[in-house]
């Protein structure tokens, strides 16, 4: 048996159509333009990369993108000054500032100055509480990502076991109030847990969060499982460029799984389209109007 590979590429492309067609339909009938406020602070390669993806993707979908180059000294009071101007901007509807930030930068001030209506990230403690609490919000993209993978192999997850790898505020975390609210049954697990192997070996799901190249071996799955590596690692090669590696070892995984994203064109691919899912959800919630059917 070897695994289906989920094709993130091809479902975050279908996600995207269909959030440009709703954007269409807003802008047609409520005259509304949603637009994406992307900050980026200092030149960390791979941050400038996401971010012009991200870009390019925002006016793809039909929307307005404004992105704000800081640089690396900036000082948190005038970041401060720079998300304040945005929260007033009627034209801005999500606010996304590009983490990881420079230590010279206290990471939770700054989150917490975006509004809430605007945190696209869904990092805001007021949207961390309200998922937690099972009620709407904004939800981290990544793990949204993660859901609709998911749900391209398992039309409903209820009473299914998952473990979630990984414990970090911006996948693990919300990944595991996402999958309450599908009713699966949640094991979230991280590097203090003891037997991982044997925790996994009962998952139906299994989410790997943890940033460590294929620490998830084959042999820790339950055959047939389907398992979404949001792991990203580079892995030096003799005289090439780095390999792009996963949290699962692949290869030894596509023998037992029922199904597995790929490291590259998997969750990556989805979180960027989330993120435009977010910013359209947030212009129609600002605006007054009905959520968008996306």
């Amino acid at each position: 048996m070897t695994a289906r590979i989920i094709d993130g590429k091809a479902i975050a492309a279908e996600l995207r159509a269909r959030v440009a067609d709703e954007v269409a339909r807003v802008k047609r009938d409520h005259a509304l333009t949603p637009g994406l406020a992307v900050v980026l602070v200092g030149h960390d390669p791979a941050s400038e990369v996401y971010v012009r993806s991200k870009h390019t993707q925002t006016q793809a979908a039909g929307m307005a993108s404004f992105e704000h180059k800081l640089p690396e000294d900036v000082s948190q009071a005038d970041l401060l000054a720079l998300i304040a101007q945005l929260n007033r901007d009627p034209k801005v509807h999500g606010i996304l500032v590009q983490l990881p930030l420079p230590k010279t930068l206290h990471t939770e001030t700054i989150i917490n100055a975006i509004d809430p209506a605007k945190d696209v990230d869904g990092l805001h403690p007021n949207n961390a509480g309200r998922l937690a609490g099972g009620l709407a919000a904004l939800s981290p993209c990544t793990p949204l990502g993660c859901i609709i993978l998911t749900k391209s192999v398992h039309a409903s997850l209820e009473g299914m076991n998952a473990i979630v790898i990984g414990r970090s505020n911006l996948v693990g975390r919300p990944l595991v109030q996402l999958l309450l609210n599908e009713n699966a049954t949640v094991t979230i697990a991280h590097s203090r847990s003891r037997d991982l192997p044997k925790l996994c070996a009962q998952a139906d799901l299994v989410y790997a969060a943890v940033g460590k190249p294929e620490m998830v071996r084959g042999d820790w799955l339950k055959p047939g499982a389907t398992v979404i590596d949001v792991g990203i690692n580079r892995i030096p090669v003799d005289g090439g460029k780095p390999k792009l590696v996963g949290d699962v070892a692949f290869q030894e995984a596509l023998g037992v799984a029922g199904a597995i994203t790929p490291v590259p064109g998997g969750v990556g691919q989805m979180t960027v389209a989330c993120l435009l899912v977010n910013t359209l959800r947030a212009a129609c919630a600002i605006a007054g109007l009905p959520a968008p059917a996306v």
